[in-house]
């Protein structure tokens, strides 16, 4: 039997050719992304900000969310955000973080229970405080650098510092749209939202590393051929693994976005996004890096002359 293949074997797309059309989409979209982030901001959750979570399940079926809103706004502890998750009888419950510290939020639980009453069960109460969410906020931005500089290093050592400069490059981009569509959409922002994002870095480098073995192998196979030819047939040779590759990791991520509930709908999203943004950044971002950074042949132990660099312009 024939493998199934999505992309034909002699496919001959001239990829670099359009890098300076990448390179200026990457770059406005990266500057709307911190822009976004320095006005607008992400939409933090409680993980993040503090505050206290209730998820209650109504006894008697679906919940009227207006009449509930309504009852939870006279209690007098502060905004208080109502959505359905899940079920139409499940609710989420957020309250603010409560002035006064860990008493006052404690009270704030208690004026929500008296409100509903025993019309609903209580299945979730997490409260966390100011502290705790700050030393959150640090550890997260802390794993996510930890990581990418990780990569750093094991590119430089497994390839060369070329190499490594153009995976970093894809993976900053990817962790900054990432950000921007969040601040843009202004969905929660929490912990899963950072373990998805560690999760799009790893993606992301597997499908770089996969397209950079292949340039490495190139390099030695075919030591006078221009470099953006080298390239282009680098991504073309690994395009039916990379797309196969993102096609059914998107199937496996829409199924779970669909019918995984409102608890990892977040992570989920996060990733759909990761996965199309990292397979783009690895074929019109990373690869073509090597291309301006100026990869050469003699570190591989070629003993050739620095590759030829064609005019801005060229392909």
């Amino acid at each position: 039997m024939k493998g199934i293949r999505f992309i034909p074997s002699d496919t001959g797309i001239r990829f670099i050719r359009f890098r300076m059309i990448s390179f200026v989409v990457s770059g406005l979209l990266i500057l709307a992304s911190i822009g976004l982030f320095l006005t607008a901001g992400l939409n933090y959750g409680i993980d993040f900000k503090g505050g206290t979570l209730i998820e209650v399940r109504n006894k008697s079926g679906p919940v009227e969310l207006a009449d509930m809103r309504a009852r939870l706004s006279k209690i007098g502890v502060g905004e208080v955000q109502i959505q359905e998750f899940g079920a139409p009888s499940d609710v989420l419950i957020r309250i603010e973080q409560q002035k006064g510290g860990e008493k006052n939020q404690q009270n704030a639980i208690k004026k929500v229970k008296k409100s509903l009453g025993d019309s609903v069960d209580y299945r979730r109460v997490e409260v966390v405080g100011p502290t705790v969410s700050g030393e959150l906020i640090q550890s997260g931005t802390i794993a996510v650098l930890v990581a990418i500089f990780s990569v750093l290093l094991y590119i430089w050592f497994r390839f060369e510092w070329q190499f490594s400069i153009g995976a970093v490059a894809a993976l900053v981009h990817d962790v900054v749209l990432t950000i921007g569509l969040f601040c843009l959409l202004q969905l929660e922002f929490g912990l899963s939202i950072i373990a998805a994002i560690l999760t799009i870095v790893g993606y992301s480098l597997n499908d770089t590393v996969v397209v950079f073995d292949r340039v490495r192998e190139n390099l030695r196979k075919y030591k006078k051929m221009p470099l953006p030819e080298l390239l282009d047939l680098s991504i073309n040779d690994t395009l039916s693994r990379t797309i196969l590759t993102s096609v059914t990791t998107l199937v496996a991520l829409l199924s779970l976005y669909i019918f995984g509930g409102q608890v990892i709908r977040g992570f989920t999203f996060a990733m759909i996004w990761g996965v199309l943004v990292g397979t783009y950044s690895s074929v019109f971002v990373a690869s073509p890096l090597l291309l301006i950074l100026g990869v050469k042949r003699e570190w591989s132990g070629l003993g050739g002359a620095k590759v030829k660099q064609p005019a801005a312009g060229g392909g």
